[in-house]
């Protein structure tokens, strides 16, 4: 019984498609040559080499470029998992455009497909009580981990952190500190 090369298939499946879609370039890039080429326009040639009992091909993996896809698809991940981190501790839709690039009508999508409520206008400021405590839980987490103010991503994170463990909006933690911060208190 004649078994078919599954990998001869392929590549002449990918090779057809791409002289289909006139990329010819991408299959000379695969190793093969223009006569070649011109023999898979035959349908008696085309059936010998996918019907061949020998593979006439070979895969090589680009390692570089796998870890390159791999380590993106890592980071996607993580971006998307502190985006919707950050939504669900309230934070505005300006700091998620300033921040992260969301677009209003993203933010408010992802809002959505969270089951966040829908929010109408600002959240209210923080009382005098809850400002003094806010800021003695973040003025020594800020001391201890020496953030630079000017280091927006890591003062985000401790602002993240002290608005989950205080139930407070992100937003309104974040405006408290950035005031703080124009104010020369810190």
């Amino acid at each position: 019984m004649k078994t078919r090369q599954p990998l001869n298939q392929a590549v002449i499946a990918q090779a057809l498609q791409d002289l289909r879609n006139g990329q010819l370039r991408r299959c000379l890039a695969m190793g093969f040559t223009e006569q070649q080429l011109a023999a898979l326009k035959r349908p008696e040639l085309l059936s010998v080499l996918i019907n061949a009992q020998v593979c006439w091909c070979k895969v090589t993996v680009n390692p570089a470029v796998v870890q390159r896809i791999l380590t993106q698809a890592v980071a996607v991940n993580e971006e998307v998992a502190t985006i919707d981190r950050l939504l669900r501790a309230g934070a505005s839709t300006e700091m998620m455009s300033r921040y992260h690039g969301l677009p209003h009508q993203e933010v408010a999508t992802r809002r959505e497909v969270l089951g966040l409520p829908k929010r109408r206008g600002r959240h209210p400021t923080l009382d005098e009580a809850q400002d003094t405590e806010l800021w003695r839980r973040w003025k020594p987490l800020r001391d201890q981990r020496q953030l630079d103010l000017a280091d927006d991503a890591a003062m985000l994170q401790l602002a993240l952190e002290v608005a989950e463990d205080m139930a407070l909006p992100l937003s309104v933690v974040w405006a408290t500190i950035q005031g703080w911060v124009e104010q020369k208190l810190v």
